[in-house]
């Protein structure tokens, strides 16, 4: 993504293309909407090259100018549309899918039919297995995540004795997390193969870089050239390689003996299979499915820890207390999933991590699909095919949604709830609630907010403070220089953490 030749090709050739369209494509009725930038004729487009590299500078003027309103953009071929404020995210985030599809928003983000495929978004029943199926058996499966977990630190860090030792944190969660993920999805022993997993974690990866990369192009150069970008067709194939026998000797298995066989496993592949119809009962089908919900879970959760230790080596005067906390909970509720709400300290430290380490400047993107347009509360018409998102970042570090809301406050929620139990009805949990790391709102939007709220949160929130009770119960963590925190990467809106920062860790002594 750090390829200069190849942002000044695309950004000559899109510049072209945009000078001469932008006025064919000008709609007259958007005039009243404020623009962030400039709306010249070529300034528009300098602005949408720029924007590449200064996001957070572009959505933060935005949110400040009009902190309850909405503003637009220039990308590189459209106009971009900004709501900040509750009441207009409670706009976008109730939508129906009809009228502001969250489905050609995220087409649009990673450029999904390109990077992902087609029948991902047409046939979306692997969601329904992760809303549904997945976080019903985080109970009963949390003994293998926990024992992944223990296996994949050991393994993949290689400590010996009481040496230091320098690691680059993005890829190392990467490797972790992939294990972890597929201790569910696929079970022993594959999700511990090394060229399995490799394919996974290449696969997250090639998504988001790809999908940036076609997302530079003029649409209509899209199809033609993203065949050439994205590596989606090796590596479903490299996977099919791994999954196939296991997928077919599960379909054979259900002909002979019938649905419920003996020793089924509790697994991704079983819950895609009893959810997949006609021919979607076959071994690419599920295949791709479980390489799209491998993207998402490494993806995330891994940049979200990845983050998390960042602020711990800088801060780490909160290392002991979530290492207090942890043992103590263990010690009287044993190693559990239920224990892990009791580690409300760890909760609020992951949560307020989300809070100011967003993964874009804004969010939530959503596309216009009703023919005639979508009206937010404010009286704005937005016309079929708008983008429109909300400005996540600023919202984030806005002090009328959190006291002191640029400092990283680590219990800030933990402290919250105590405070919430020492003055109301120890059984009205509700407000507690809003205050856990699973739950989403118009002011905090790690997971999103509304309908389309992340289906997989409850998964990675187990995932994440199962890791962190372990790391900071087994592991001393320290900054490679103190003090220092390694810069974050922009590119276009999305945010991430420098994948070549590093962070020590040893066996705690």
């Amino acid at each position: 993504m750090d390829d200069l030749k190849f942002l000044v090709l695309y950004g000559v050739l899109a510049g072209v293309l945009f000078a001469s369209l932008h006025k064919a494509f000008h709609d007259p009725k958007l005039d009243q909407i404020p623009v962030v930038g400039s709306s010249g004729f070529l300034a528009s487009y300098w602005d949408a090259f720029k924007f590449i590299r200064h996001s957070p500078d572009l959505i933060q003027r935005g949110y400040e100018l009009y902190p309850d309103g909405i503003f637009r953009f220039a990308r590189l071929f459209r106009w971009e549309y900004v709501v900040c404020g509750p009441k207009l995210t409670k706009d976008i985030a109730s939508a129906p899918e009809h009228i502001v599809s969250f489905t050609a928003g995220v087409e649009e983000t990673i450029q999904a039919k390109f990077t992902m495929g087609r029948d991902l978004s047409e046939n979306q029943y692997h969601l329904h297995a992760i809303r549904s199926t997945l976080t019903r058996n985080l109970h009963v499966c949390f003994p293998d995540i926990k024992d992944e977990i223990v296996c994949a630190f050991d393994d993949i860090l290689q400590l010996q004795g009481s040496e230091w030792k320098a690691l680059p944190v993005l890829p190392t969660m990467m490797a972790i997390v992939a294990r972890v993920s597929n201790r569910l999805f696929v079970g022993l022993p594959l999700c511990r193969s090394e060229a399995y997993l490799a394919n996974n974690v290449n696969y997250a990866i090639d998504v988001m870089r790809s999908g940036g990369r076609i997302s530079l192009l003029p649409p209509f150069l899209r199809p033609l050239l993203a065949p050439l970008i994205s590596t989606r067709n090796q590596s479903n194939a490299r996977a099919l390689q791994f999954l196939g026998p296991l997928i077919e000797e599960r379909l054979s298995k259900e002909r002979e003996l019938g649905p419920d066989w003996p020793g089924k496993p509790n697994d991704l592949i079983s819950w895609l299979l009893d959810l997949a119809e006609n021919e979607q009962r076959a071994a690419l089908p599920i295949t791709v499915r479980i390489l799209s919900l491998n993207m998402a879970a490494i993806h995330t959760t891994s940049t979200a820890f990845t983050y998390a230790l960042f602020d711990l080596t800088t801060r780490p005067e909160y290392l002991l207390p979530m290492r207090e906390e942890a043992e103590r909970v263990i010690k009287e509720e044993g190693w559990t999933k239920a224990a892990l709400n009791s580690m409300i300290k760890i909760d609020s430290f992951l949560r307020e991590s989300q809070r100011l380490n967003t993964n874009g400047s804004a969010g939530m993107i959503r596309r216009v699909v009703a023919k005639d347009g979508f009206r937010l509360s404010d009286g704005t018409v937005l016309p079929y095919g708008a983008y429109l998102s909300v400005a996540l970042r600023p919202t984030h570090y806005d002090d009328s949604n959190y006291e002191n809301a640029a400092t990283f406050d680590g219990f800030r929620f933990s402290r919250e709830r105590a405070e919430h139990l020492a003055h109301h009805d120890p059984n009205d949990n509700q407000d507690i609630f809003k205050r856990h790391m699973v739950s989403t709102g118009v002011d905090h939007m790690p997971f999103g907010t509304g309908k389309h709220a992340c289906p997989g949160r409850f998964f990675a929130a187990t995932e994440l403070k199962a890791m962190m009770a372990h790391l900071v119960i087994n592991y001393d963590v320290e900054a490679e220089v103190e003090g220092v925190r390694p810069a974050d990467k922009v590119f276009d809106e999305r945010i991430s953490p420098n994948a070549d920062g590093k962070v020590r860790f040893r066996k705690r002594q």
